[in-house]
């Protein structure tokens, strides 16, 4: 099974939903904008951002490791000639059929850029990459610790 942005739901979630023919909409399709190429540093986000505040992912170590991804995915996207979003669509729609990603923009112009993961066909050589950049995981809990504790963990 290919590696995703998060994990959690590969081992047991995601086979029972391919098996019995179920859907599943991913959120945050695009890492909170880190396969985008447009993320910045925590710091850099007014305080009322979530990113600034609320996920670890975007602070100190976590976002120069998580930026090691993001430039991979950038590369390929640069191959491609397509938005590094079209990069990390494409990617979770290669995973199978079942998949839908919807990804929140603002603009237009995103959109666009987003729509092209629909007819772009990733080699191999591009899926070998991108799940060697993603090797064990993100660095970083999704959430700060107050909101980690309202997630249900309990499957």
């Amino acid at each position: 099974m290919r590696r995703r942005w998060e994990r959690n739901i590969e081992e047991l979630i995601l086979p029972t939903l391919k098996e019995l023919g179920i859907g599943l909409v991913p959120f945050s399709p695009l890492g909170r904008g880190f396969l985008t190429g447009k993320v910045q540093r925590a710091e850099e986000y007014p305080r009322n951002d979530f990113r600034a505040w609320g996920d670890p992912r975007f602070k100190s170590v976590n976002f120069d490791a998580n930026m090691r991804i993001a430039n991979v995915v950038r590369e390929v996207a640069t191959k491609h000639d397509v938005a590094p979003s079209a990069v990390g669509l494409a990617w979770l729609l290669a995973q199978g059929p079942y998949i839908v990603p919807i990804p929140g923009t603002k603009r237009r112009t995103y959109l666009e850029e987003n729509l092209k993961a629909d007819s772009l066909q990733l080699t191999q050589e591009d899926m070998t990459m991108l799940d060697a950049a993603r090797g064990d995981g993100v660095s970083g809990p999704r959430y700060n610790e107050l909101f980690q504790s309202l997630v249900d963990r309990s499957l």
